[in-house]
């Protein structure tokens, strides 16, 4: 994959078809498959460590171009006007720049069938979280400021970052008490949007099921 900074607000993405296939999916599931599309998106960003940067703070313009070998991503970054009514893509200098009529989720016209929405929210599922760390002490000392243990914490290492992935337990917390683990999680590291089935598939698996205690045990606080 190549990646290209076109300007203050965009990135481009080249990627090859050979390249999608040995990610695990298909040439079908990109056109096809609105979740598995989102997937590979998700996977080139936190690839190219933009989710902190570049992704957090508004919606995103998303232009996706089929070449014969492959696919070019182009995302730019749009803001919302105070007003909450348009979004604004800034394509930067020559560029004719887009004012977007905005719906928000309380207008009568929005629908759960407009698929094409292209500033779509992307549901999370609050009992799990993936959190990546640039280095293992992070996480070394994320282990010794958790008490709680009701939930599976389950470390790999992937693309040069480690993972964190967190299984809470429904029947044990309520949703403020996640709500509150999750925040305090997110002071060490930071939410990604690699899945599971990505580090299943293409990670190293390093401690299953109870990584924190384990490492909480085995290392001194630094």
């Amino acid at each position: 994959m190549e990646i290209e900074r076109i300007n203050e607000n965009t990135f481009k993405f080249s990627i090859s078809y050979l390249d999608i296939e040995e990610r695990g999916f298909s040439k079908d599931e990109v056109w096809l498959d609105r979740e598995r599309s989102e997937e590979l998106f998700w996977e080139l960003i936190d690839e190219a460590h933009l989710t902190e940067e570049f992704i957090a703070g508004g919606p995103l313009w998303i232009q996706v171009q089929a070449l014969d070998k492959g696919l070019e991503v182009v995302v730019t970054k749009a803001v919302i006007s105070k007003d909450g009514k348009k979004v604004e893509v800034n394509l930067g200098e020559g560029e004719k720049n887009l004012e977007i009529p905005f719906l928000s989720v309380d207008d009568e016209d929005d629908s759960e069938d407009d698929d094409d929405d292209i500033f779509e929210s992307m549901d999370d599922d609050e009992s799990e979280i993936i959190l990546s760390f640039k280095n293992l002490e992070d996480f070394i000392s994320l282990s010794h400021s958790v008490i709680q243990d009701s939930f599976e914490t389950t470390l790999y290492s992937y693309q040069d970052y480690y993972y964190l992935y967190v299984k809470f337990e429904e029947s044990s917390l309520d949703e403020a008490q996640i709500d509150y683990l999750s925040s305090m999680l997110l002071e060490y590291g930071h939410r990604s949007k690699v899945t599971i089935h990505v580090l299943e598939e293409y990670g190293k698996l390093i401690f299953e099921k109870t990584a924190i205690p384990h490492f909480k045990s085995i290392f001194p606080l630094l």
